[in-house]
């Protein structure tokens, strides 16, 4: 059981997640250890230092860099409970081995061998990723109930095909064997689908913002595609970190998603409130279409991630944790509408 007297701590905390987490953990009345690459940045911890203004608990800062092995040790000294969110997050990248595979892994390695070396952890929550359960939709053909589980790996991802989704896989691995070679913490794995919902700083560089702001700017302004996605709420994500850390019976890897949607379907969730405002999708067009011109517009994007993943729906299992962390989910249009107010009130959306 973990003493709720005792700090704890968040990796990464002016991440779009963490600062989710942050709010909940100083709303309940907790110390937050919270890392930061730049702990004098005042400018760059202004929402942050918001959030403890009306809220019961307190925050300190750490300066740490994820990279840097031990820097993680004044902040965690004294933490029993240490919630993991720091990894990176890009999809534009030139070197995939060197700008993602290197630091995702020895990024975990650093935070957990640090744990190893804290005697007051007990337990440390990851945000993980539903990419290291299914790489592209294509893999639900190999799923044992046409769905995805946690008992089910990544293994279509590579370094030269979807890079990320390769390098959380690789990063899971690292964190579950660094944890088999001790008994004194244990390990609890949150693999949330792709996540939408307003942020603490609404100036967030998340892809999650560079994605649903695409439904507004004009890029999807001749029709959308059914690509097949799960969808979760920031702030429904940062409850399932506060359960995960907090059940003691919790154990394992959860699959942390409300919905299984699409763009268009996410789409069709802002069109009643924004349709006559914003160019909205309001139709997919041919898979052949999406594989020809969207590449072009969405550099990430390669034709290889089209085929198998256009028109081919993904469906994942959550029950897990409903029934054993007592998860809940908003609804998809209560999402999408707030998180698109929030980029269009910050002025990052212009009206037609």
């Amino acid at each position: 059981m973990i003493n709720r007297q005792s700090p704890v701590m968040v990796t990464g905390a002016t991440g779009y997640v963490a600062g989710r987490i942050v709010k909940k953990l100083l709303d309940e009345g907790f110390t937050v250890h919270a890392t930061v690459r730049d702990a004098q940045n005042a400018e760059k911890l202004k929402y942050l230092n918001r959030l403890q203004e009306n809220a019961p608990g307190k925050i300190r800062f750490f300066t740490a860099d994820l990279l840097d092995d031990g820097s993680y040790a004044e902040a965690m000294q004294g933490c029993e409970l240490v919630f993991h969110t720091a990894s990176p997050f890009k999809i534009n990248v030139k070197d995939p081995q060197k700008e993602l595979v290197e630091p995702a892994k020895l990024g975990t390695r650093n935070v957990l061998e640090q744990a190893n070396r804290t005697p007051t952890v007990k337990r440390v929550v990851v945000t993980g990723s539903i990419v290291a359960i299914s790489g592209d939709n294509a893999d639900i053909k190999n799923t044992p109930n046409g769905m995805f589980t946690e008992d089910i790996w990544n293994t279509s991802s590579s370094i030269d095909h979807q890079p990320y989704p390769y390098s959380k896989t690789l990063a899971e691995k690292e964190a579950w064997e660094i944890q088999g070679r001790q008994h004194r913490w244990d390990l609890v794995m949150l693999n949330p689908s792709m996540v939408i919902g307003p942020g603490i700083n609404p100036f967030a560089t998340s892809e999650s913002f560079s994605i649903v702001k695409l439904f507004g700017d004009g890029t999807m302004r001749f029709g959308g595609s059914h690509w097949g996605m799960g969808v979760v709420d920031v702030r429904d994500l940062a409850e399932a970190h506060f359960k995960a850390g907090f059940t003691p019976e919790a154990a394992g890897r959860y699959i942390v998603s409300g919905h299984n949607s699409d763009f268009m379907e996410m789409a069709a969730a802002l069109l009643p409130v924004y349709g006559k405002d914003f160019p909205i999708p309001r139709w997919a067009l041919p898979k052949w279409l999406v594989w020809l011109f969207f590449p072009i517009m969405v550099k990430s994007t390669t034709r290889k991630m089209i085929a198998r993943n256009v028109n081919i729906p993904w469906i994942g299992d959550n029950s897990r944790g409903v029934r054993e962390l007592g998860l809940a989910y908003r609804p998809l249009q209560e999402s999408m509408v707030e998180h698109f107010q929030q980029i269009v009130d910050h002025g990052l959306l212009r009206k037609n």
